[in-house]
């Protein structure tokens, strides 16, 4: 008896399955007095660990004696995927398996169970604590090594075998990873774990399939598409956690299989929805389903996690930000409440995070004023826990958003006045891009903050390229700021030459007609004449939209009755600008109170005793959110008009869509003709009187 538990053990630790070892086995066996349950057990033993050779489950395209291994060359592991076979015969949406499997799965009904296993080990094994020390991938496959890990041990070990390297750098972690796929014990424990996958629990599966992508074994594989298929066919037993395991392992993963396991999920949680308790399990899953599902099944979701609202902490409602996000889904009220969580907490949320926020926002074109203001603020009062990379990504994705952050534009300009030679090249460019957009006025610090940044480009312009330097001067010329230094040095031939080569030619010959046309207009007071050359400006004419058909039939029906008002639509002035209508009348006989007729009067007409009116129509993103302060081109483009001598009146797209015919053509009135108004009010107030 002892010498066949000796016999049995040597064979288990070394791995000594051949037919001489079988042959021996059986003698000693039919040699010995030995109890019917040794027999049968011994006897199972050798049938399981002999005929078959060992797989190597890293080959997708059939069985084969000898190892893949992962080389890593200059320390950058190269990709697995790329050698192996494109078939994936192992896990399908039509459910044909190859025949190899079906040897597998006959092989695997005679393998003990972990409830079997466990009775026959000690109650406290040995396996655990040595498996808690280990420190990397490859100890834990040295610890396979001595002990046969249960069914259960498996999916632990290719559990710790993936955190194990999460705190790694990414030089150690490549490192590891080769040492990994170059173990001799690698192979052995996916064959292992491919003959257990069917005695594990739902958990186990969700766990080790999730570290096997994780650890980057690839995709196609047997042992991989193993797992797959194992999903599939419990799938409807598994819980909100294996859903969302499931779902964290499948947002990594592509092809037909996993589209079709995908789409088992969606039916799964549509059925399982209302069940589901956790609001991570919920918001991983939605993650998952992704723009691809139905809107009706996007609409449950959101019926779902609104009625789960007060569990939101602070992360579930930066995570359901995201993930409203990444399924394209613009659901207002769960927004709404996420957003007022998070203005409770901006002190608690790293720049990462509420960055990537304001980013989800930009994504589903979502804006909550009352958020973006306080976020603005917060940014404002911490100013110095900030870095400049920092501070100039919160400007960019407010511009972005089209949000003027006031409070954060204030307190940034103050610290760039105290250190413009902090700023790089890039940060400068991002900075005029913003302030220029937003047309945002410092007022009596103005000019002090133009000249710190034009002094910081100075410190550039040597090494600096034409086409970044056009890109500087264009947003200083939109502030309406023209330093001569940089001037010069755009207009100089060779920069000129230069810019022949850019790459987005109809964006450069934009800039240099604007720049052109504000040293014409604008006239600013420099050391010598400076001009576009024309042989640069390209084809100036620009492009003629539409005119908005309802904007035109009001306009019509309100000059009908004036005799001594004429009326052009669409013109084109300075070759540049396209004004919707020009209304020509004669000019008022008493003031009008209106700011549009005030900015006229400060403007000489060239008509004479003529007013020129120009109706322009601007679409929502021609003014800063929330607000009717013009930005960047329409802007300039009333500054331009009123030089000209043009009384700019603006018709929104909000006025357009939210009052009727006869409320419009109210508006147009009081605006184009405030004279009639005044003169309506008098009269009211006579009678009143």
């Amino acid at each position: 008896m002892f010498n066949l538990f000796v016999f049995i053990k040597k064979i288990e630790n070394h791995y000594i399955y051949t037919p001489k070892t079988s042959a021996k086995l059986f003698f000693i066996i039919m040699s010995a007095r030995v109890p019917k349950n040794i027999i049968r057990w011994s006897l199972r033993f050798c049938c399981q660990r002999f005929p078959r050779k060992q797989l190597n489950f890293l080959n997708t395209g059939y069985f084969s004696t000898h190892p893949v291994r992962l080389w890593c060359s200059k320390q950058n592991q190269k990709c697995l995927s790329s050698s192996l076979a494109c078939s994936e015969r192992f896990y399908s949406q039509n459910r044909n398996h190859n025949e190899g499997m079906d040897e597998i799965n006959n092989v695997e009904q005679s393998f003990p169970t972990d409830e079997t296993t466990s009775t026959q080990r000690p109650i406290i094994s040995p396996f655990w604590n040595h498996l808690e020390r280990c420190r990397s991938p490859s100890d834990v496959l040295d610890l396979t090594c001595m002990y046969s890990p249960t069914n259960h041990q498996v999916s632990n070990c290719l559990t710790h075998m993936w955190s194990s390297t999460k705190k790694m750098s990414d030089e150690q972690r490549c490192y590891e990873l080769q040492l990994m796929f170059e173990h001799p014990e690698f192979d052995k424990l996916l064959q292992r774990a491919m003959k257990s996958v069917q005695f594990m629990r739902n958990d186990d599966i969700t766990y080790a399939l999730l570290s096997l992508v994780k650890l980057g074994v690839p995709q196609r594989s047997y042992v991989v598409q193993t797992f797959l298929r194992a999903c599939q066919e419990k799938l409807n037993d598994f819980d909100e956690k294996n859903l969302s395991i499931l779902a964290s392992c499948l947002k990594q993963m592509d092809g037909p299989n996993v589209d079709a396991l995908k789409e088992g999920m969606r039916l799964v949680v549509k059925i399982s929805l209302p069940g589901i308790k956790n609001v991570v399990a919920l918001q991983t899953m939605m993650h998952l389903l992704g723009k691809d599902s139905p809107k009706d099944l996007k609409q449950k979701l959101e019926r779902k996690a609104l009625s789960m609202s007060d569990q939101f902490s602070l992360p579930n409602s930066q995570h359901m930000i995201f993930t409203l996000a990444a399924m394209g889904f613009y659901s207002k009220p769960l927004l709404s409440v996420c957003s007022k969580i998070i203005a409770e907490n901006l002190h608690n949320i790293p720049f990462t995070r509420l960055y990537q926020v304001l980013l989800s926002f930009k994504e589903l074109l979502y804006r909550d004023p009352h958020l973006l203001t306080e976020i603005s603020e917060y940014v404002a009062s911490t100013l110095d826990i900030w870095t400049n990379k920092q501070l100039v990504l919160f400007l960019s994705v407010f511009e972005d958003l089209v949000f003027c952050p006031s409070a954060l534009m204030e307190a940034y300009a103050g610290k760039v006045m105290e250190n413009p030679n902090a700023l790089t090249l890039k940060d400068l460019l991002c900075v005029l891009k913003v302030y220029s957009s937003f047309n945002y006025d410092l007022q009596h610090r103005r000019q002090h903050f133009l000249d710190s940044l034009s002094d910081a480009l100075g410190s550039y312009l040597p090494n600096m390229p034409g086409m970044q330097l056009l890109k500087a001067v264009y947003c200083l010329c939109l502030l309406n700021h023209f330093p001569s230094v940089l001037l010069e040095h755009l207009l100089d031939s060779h920069v000129l030459e230069q810019l022949e080569t850019a790459k987005f030619p109809k964006g450069r010959d934009r800039m240099l007609q604007m720049v052109d046309l504000c040293l014409r207009l604008d006239c600013p007071p420099l050391p010598q004449p400076l001009t576009v050359p024309s042989s640069v400006l390209g084809n100036p004419s620009p492009n003629r939209p539409l005119v908005n058909p309802r904007l035109s039939r009001s306009l019509q029906r309100l000059l009908a009755g004036q005799t001594d008002t004429e009326f052009q639509e669409t013109v084109v002035v300075e070759n540049f600008y396209f004004v919707d209508g020009v209304i020509t009348k004669p000019l008022p006989n008493q003031s009008c109170e209106t700011e549009t007729s005030s900015c006229a009067e400060e403007q000489s007409s060239p008509a004479g005793s003529n007013q020129r009116i120009a109706v322009i129509y601007a679409p929502n993103s021609s003014f800063c959110y929330d607000t009717s302060h013009p930005r960047g081109h329409l802007a300039v483009q009333i500054r331009h008009l009123q030089i000209l001598g043009y009384s700019p009146v603006l018709v929104t797209e909000q006025d357009l869509q939210l009052v009727s015919d006869g409320e419009l053509l109210d508006v147009l009135r009081r605006r184009i003709f405030p004279e009639h108004a005044s003169e309506t009010c008098m009269k009211t107030e006579d009678l009143g009187s």
